[in-house]
């Protein structure tokens, strides 16, 4: 990525740790190869939840619970949480690692393809997490906008790429020209929706993080865009 490392490290030593049972976590995620997110999007998210307060949060990409446990860390004992995953190896894992966390009753696991689940949800949550298969973040979309309450936010993760995803397309890899072109259209997608106002940040792997509008009728009241 364009921001250093030096000062990545540097921003993330002011930061309180993480609870010792996340700590642990991370570190045997590290061991085992399993992909969780990174300090300082764990620190970002720390702070927009915080700033939130969400009541009902949903999470695409589940893996081994990590970022489902942080979020119940960082929300008040009324939030519930909904996360997605389908990969079968991690699903047991993820159970074990909420009941250890005791949040059992507060987190619930679907398992199974994102999509269809996505397609089976009924509104409203007003906080949505982003961390599955990269390249199906634009095929998500239409129904995480319309899950998503006026007013709520909805947080991608790894949306640039290691910095590829600025790149022409001839110029990453044959495998991964697919993942490129789908998160490019994603980006444009997401800046230029008419129901969401984005922001791309380069914190971590790239994060964008939008909040679905929210108009009034003609009797000054809410209403969904």
């Amino acid at each position: 990525m364009t921001v250093d490392e030096r000062m990545i490290t540097f921003i993330n030593s002011f930061d309180k740790a993480n609870s010792l049972f996340l700590e642990e976590l991370e570190q045997e995620a590290k061991k085992d190869f399993v992909p969780i997110i990174r300090k300082d999007m764990q620190n970002l998210l720390r702070f927009l939840l915080r700033l939130k307060q969400p009541e009902h949060i949903l999470e695409v990409g589940t893996a081994i619970g990590f970022s489902a446990i942080l979020m119940g860390e960082n929300t008040k004992e009324t939030c519930h949480i909904t996360t997605i995953e389908k990969f079968e190896k991690r699903i047991p894992l993820a159970k074990e690692n909420f009941k250890k966390a005791g949040m059992q009753e507060r987190i619930t696991l679907l398992e199974g393809d994102a999509k269809d689940i996505l397609e089976g949800l009924t509104p409203a949550y007003d906080f949505i997490f982003m961390d599955a298969a990269k390249a199906q973040y634009l095929a998500y979309l239409p129904d995480l906008v319309r899950l998503l309450a006026p007013g709520g936010m909805l947080v991608s993760d790894n949306v640039l790429q290691d910095g590829d995803v600025c790149e022409s397309r001839f110029a990453v890899t044959r495998r991964n020209r697919t993942i490129h072109n789908r998160m490019r259209q994603y980006l444009y997608e997401i800046k230029n929706h008419p129901q969401l106002d984005s922001v791309i940040l380069t914190v971590g792997d790239g994060v964008t993080i939008s909040v679905k509008k929210v108009e009034e009728d003609a009797n000054g009241q809410h209403k969904e865009t």
